[in-house]
């Protein structure tokens, strides 16, 4: 047990340090509903507290006092404890030598005032080999303590991140900031076209070429755009973006054409104004293709067709509901898809479209019927106007890779 006197001084890193940091293993000590807002990427979710209990112990802590919370709280982890332990030492692959139990009343016995100031942290000039990083919202005593806790059962592995998530939210934020944009280029065109097919084989033979902003929105940026897909937060598409940039891009990065917003996330600043610099290249495709294409986007699976289908009144009140009412749903429970399909290309996206595009000029127009044929045509033109400077793929220069698409 802790002397009275005794300070510990618990470890800590960086966000970039733990972001650099291979083989470290996270653990988010936060509720599962903050851990769904957004959270590192590869962590854990072990909460201290579930949701239920996050919100009594704030509601004490505002209301009442921070004794009276930290009472509840030590109430509650106490509970929780031997489970958290267990959790963690599976994640770390590691056994405590002790019953945690009687550490964790040796801990917190002392109470709020006394163990905050016993458990102070110290940044580390670099990462310990398999480190196990715990955190909570802001590097506070959640952490330090759940710490402090195992270091004592023998995971001397064990560390905080520095100020907590909001520590690393505030790195991911000031990542994407800097990010200086190579020389982009933009691929646009009518809606079912194949953009995103034309990009994901870019991607497949030239490997971060691109960033793929609706694939880390999981939203295709159109009103019907969340149908089959997961939509994520904006906290989380920042970390999804901040993570594609930090993998890098090379000379000359591709982009699909997007507004500012995809379904319900802004794209940052850094990275708009790198869509709005770029070279436009205009994909084309017959209609019966584009058909084709968004009926294999949205009705894949059945919960896909059930997801389209509670959206299509919207869509009829968009189109004007006096005109539309029920005849989309209609087509849609008869099983005229493709005329369907049809319809909501020349009356709704292709006309939105076109006002959208007014006055756009584009470098190259593409047939993107077959996307590997058309991603051979676009690196093909990215060599002449952005030459590559000997990078290559696989030993080959960049020519003999659109070659061989």
């Amino acid at each position: 047990m802790l002397s009275p006197t005794l300070h510990s001084v618990i470890p800590s890193l960086t966000a970039a340090q733990v972001l650099g940091a291979v083989d470290a293993s996270v653990i988010d000590l936060r509720s599962p509903r903050e851990f769904g807002e957004d959270h590192l990427p590869g962590a854990h979710n072990v909460p201290l507290f579930d949701d239920v209990g996050r919100v009594l112990i704030g509601t004490l802590y505002r209301q009442t006092t921070p004794d009276s919370a930290f009472e509840a709280a030590r109430d509650l982890a106490r509970k929780r404890i031997p489970e958290l332990v267990d959790q963690i030492g599976r994640i770390a692959q590691w056994q405590p030598r002790c019953d945690p139990g009687a550490d964790f009343e040796g801990l917190s016995e002392r109470g709020l005032a006394q163990l905050d100031q016993a458990l102070v942290a110290q940044e580390l000039a670099e990462a310990p080999a398999r480190a196990v990083v715990l955190h909570c919202w802001r590097g506070g005593l959640r952490s330090r303590s759940v710490a402090a806790l195992l270091r004592r059962l023998g995971l001397d592995r064990a560390v905080c991140l520095a100020q907590g998530y909001k520590g690393y939210r505030a790195f991911v934020l000031d990542e994407i900031a800097r990010w200086s944009a190579p020389p982009s280029v933009v691929l646009r065109g009518l809606t079912g076209v194949g953009k995103t097919l034309v990009l994901r084989e870019l991607e497949r033979v030239l490997p971060e070429s691109t960033i793929d902003l609706e694939q880390l929105a999981g939203h295709r940026s159109s009103v019907l755009g969340m149908v089959g897909l997961e939509p994520c937060t904006q906290k989380t598409f920042e970390s999804r973006l901040a993570l594609r940039l930090r993998q890098g891009t090379g000379p000359v990065t591709v982009f699909e054409g997007e507004s500012r917003k995809v379904g319900n996330v802004l794209i940052p600043a850094s990275v708009w104004n790198a869509l709005q610099a770029g070279i436009n290249f205009e994909l084309v495709a017959p209609i019966e293709r584009r058909v084709q294409v968004l009926m294999e986007d949205y009705l894949a699976t059945r919960s896909s067709r059930e997801q389209l289908r509670e959206q299509l009144p919207f869509l009829e009140g968009r189109m004007g509901a006096s005109d539309w009412s029920g005849k989309l749903t209609g087509l849609l429970d008869a099983g005229r898809e493709r005329e369907l399909t049809a319809l909501l290309l020349e009356h709704y996206y292709d006309p939105l479209y076109r006002h959208s595009e007014r006055g756009r000029d584009y470098a190259l127009t593409i047939d993107a019927s077959d996307p590997a044929r058309a991603a051979q045509h676009v690196l093909r033109a990215i060599e002449r106007m952005h030459p590559a400077g000997g990078r290559k793929i696989a030993g080959q220069p960049l020519s003999n890779v659109a070659g061989s698409v």
